[in-house]
């Protein structure tokens, strides 16, 4: 059984979100429900905390964040005084309805994503079903069941595991108990078929949907 991950998936941006630090300018080219990756002028240190702030949907989204780690990497930046650091940080607390607008973003992103991901006429079909359905995963009919069920893929065979931890797998996911079997069953042949970005994008849903658990 493969070691679970300690942290996080976190979705790679192709069009970073304009953000601020506080009141400065900033840009997040990864982001995720425990925390985000960061592009900013100056400097900070581990244990700083902040309120970062962005939009989505006119709305506006914001975390209370702590630096986890940072690096200097162009000195001096664009503004030829000071230099341009990438930071990992923490969400320490949402603000209002952050949680739910963020997972919101997240979900919309990873399917606009995967639906691109439709490489040749072959397998559009396929690719449209996954897309549906995990554009409804996290959202099946919350029955009484309690937990998470774990899909391990170990030497081409799948083991569903149930445990009491929504971490995810190295290879497979973890979703809630509650979510569809059938669906889930194409979920597992769609992992099959997909590179790593796609097997990232897979689990990075299925975090939405332990969240709900």
């Amino acid at each position: 059984m493969t070691e679970e991950r300690r942290e996080f998936q976190r979705l790679r941006l192709a069009k970073p979100i304009l953000a601020t630090m506080d009141r400065a300018n900033a840009l997040i080219l990864d982001i995720g429900m425990a925390g985000a990756f960061l592009e900013h002028y100056g400097t900070t240190e581990p244990g700083r905390r902040f309120r970062l702030s962005f939009r989505w949907q006119s709305e506006p989204v914001e975390f209370d964040c702590e630096v986890v780690r940072t690096t200097v990497v162009r000195e001096p930046g664009g503004d030829g005084e000071h230099p341009v650091s990438h930071s990992g940080v923490h969400f320490v607390a949402p603000v209002g309805n952050a949680e739910a607008l963020l997972e919101e973003l997240m979900g919309s992103f990873v399917r606009r994503i995967l639906d691109a991901q439709r490489a040749n006429a072959a397998g559009e079909e396929a690719h449209a079903n996954s897309a549906a359905i995990l554009a409804g995963l996290g959202g099946a009919l919350r029955k009484r069941s309690r937990g998470y069920m774990s899909f391990r893929l170990k030497d081409g065979k799948w083991w569903r595991i149930p445990t009491d931890s929504p971490r995810q797998p190295e290879e497979g996911f973890t979703v809630a108990a509650w979510e569809d079997e059938a669906e889930l069953d194409t979920l597992c042949r769609t992992y099959e078929e997909s590179d790593a970005e796609g097997r990232q994008l897979i689990r990075l849903l299925a975090e939405l949907s332990v969240r709900h658990a």
